[in-house]
């Protein structure tokens, strides 16, 4: 078998084992079918800084570089924090929260809320689930009441997105029970310049813009999800230098130096050629679960088709994302995935550098004889060798992976990954053959969610 590997040095490394059993051979013959997307990613590329920069469904791209609108999500932000908010409530679902989610989880922790001194408290109302939002909303007037200033950040790209709209409305009739007179104050509209939403807001309350032709999946990087990470105090100006930065690597020509076009051809043929149907994404930090969730969808949505833009053939493809966290997931999931079916191929992920308080185990002698060698540890090592077996155990029952190493967890690193992963998303697309930018079957649960709440009734709607 060929070994291959690559390295961007500042970012991660992507280490490609004998294991797998994807020779240069096979790459090569693949590659040439993804030369002539690398182009038109080139050009839409070479639009930033210019009126066409969002003309074409690959715009999302050129959002790192777009200086102009990241200042006035900075301007925005710094408003808003004048006002002393305390909580800050995003409302809205899918790509309108998952990329903020998956960042603030990553830089300040799943824990964040918890914490002391943590300014703004962040939430997300995402479901209409009666009883979350009803614990969320008591959250919300508890803080109201203790005198301290909520903003409502309502994210939805198409301004009609059902449980975002109904969720507005909720919350909007609390902010105006306890700021009757500026309750326009605490409220911004993230939304299309053409969306209802928009036009609804325009001379009430504060909007920014998600460019018409970024998706939602794509949008980490425009104000969707770069208003509540400033809002959080987080760097947005680094995260995007990371992303711009990977944007040009995912852009190179040599597809062993362009990590995004190289992770989608193994991608593809591991499903094409080898069977592998499902990808996980196994990631050794707790903190980076949410990265999984955001990536679940970006993968969900954009490779899940019916059918082939250029034929037209009815073909129900896909890849199906699955998520798992080290060492949490060896205790339920392990199992299935060293025995079960060989149908899955392994993306796993570690941080080599740890953000917090390094942990060790104390030397309590009553309980230093229940497992060897534990005594002085520190918690870091032991991750370390737990990490290191279950690559052992892979490797010795021929289970596919691959190795994705941070360096440490920043707003840097961050915005590399998510780029790349986006990237890596329309390259699959192309190889696939299908357009990675729609999801023409959500839309059927849309429709007729419509239908029942317009007639309200059941009828020919619910088999059960």
């Amino acid at each position: 078998m060929n070994r291959l590997n690559f390295f961007y040095e500042g970012a991660m490394a992507k280490l490609i084992g004998p294991e797998h059993g994807i020779s240069k051979e096979e790459l090569e013959q693949e590659t040439k079918r993804l030369r002539p997307y690398l182009s038109r990613m080139q050009q839409t590329a070479a639009k930033a800084d210019t009126p066409s920069a969002y003309i074409d469904e690959r715009a999302s791209i050129n959002l790192p570089v777009d200086e102009e609108r990241r200042k006035q999500v900075k301007q925005l932000a710094r408003d808003k924090k004048r006002r002393g908010v305390e909580c800050l409530v995003v409302i809205g679902i899918g790509g309108s929260n998952l990329g903020t989610i998956a960042v603030k989880d990553a830089l300040l922790g799943k824990l964040y809320n918890q914490l002391p001194g943590a300014t703004p408290k962040i939430l997300f109302a995402d479901t209409v689930d009666n009883d979350y939002i009803a614990d969320l909303l008591n959250v919300v007037e508890h803080t109201l009441k203790k005198g301290k200033k909520v903003l409502l950040n309502v994210v939805t790209k198409t301004g009609t997105t059902t449980e975002t709209v109904a969720n507005f409305e909720l919350f909007l009739e609390i902010l105006r029970k306890y700021y009757p007179e500026d309750y326009a104050d605490y409220i911004v509209i993230t939304t299309d310049k053409n969306s209802k939403l928009w036009k609804l807001a325009e001379d009430r309350f504060d909007r920014l813009e998600i460019p018409h032709r970024v998706g939602g999946r794509y949008s980490v990087f425009s104000p969707a999800g770069l208003f509540p990470l400033a809002m959080l105090g987080l760097d947005i100006d680094k995260l995007c230098e990371g992303a711009k930065a990977m944007r040009e690597v995912c852009l190179k020509e040599k597809i062993s130096q362009n990590p995004a076009a190289l992770s989608a051809l193994i991608q593809y043929i591991q499903e094409t050629k080898k069977g592998k149907c499902i990808n996980v994404n196994f990631i050794f930090s707790w903190d980076l679960k949410s990265l999984g969730d955001w990536y679940r969808q970006l993968m969900g949505e954009s490779i899940g088709k019916e059918a082939q833009k250029l034929t037209g053939e009815r073909v129900n493809l896909g890849i199906t994302p699955v998520v798992a966290v080290g060492s949490v997931d060896l205790h339920s999931l392990a199992q299935l995935f060293l025995a079960g079916p060989n149908d899955k191929y392994t993306s796993f992920i570690r941080v080599l550098t740890e953000n917090k308080q390094s942990l060790k185990v104390p030397d309590h002698p009553e309980v230093d004889t229940l497992v060897e060698d534990l005594r002085g540890r520190s918690f870091s090592q032991i991750m370390e060798a737990i990490f290191g077996g279950t690559v052992a155990a892979y490797l010795e029952n021929k289970r596919p992976s691959t190795l994705t190493l941070f360096p440490e967890k920043s707003e840097y690193t961050i915005g590399q990954w998510l780029q790349w992963k986006m990237m890596e998303m329309m390259y699959l697309g192309a190889l696939y053959e299908v357009n990675p930018f729609d999801q023409s079957k959500v839309d059927d649960y849309k429709r007729v969610t419509i239908e029942i709440l317009k007639t309200n009734s059941y009828a020919g709607k619910n088999p059960y």
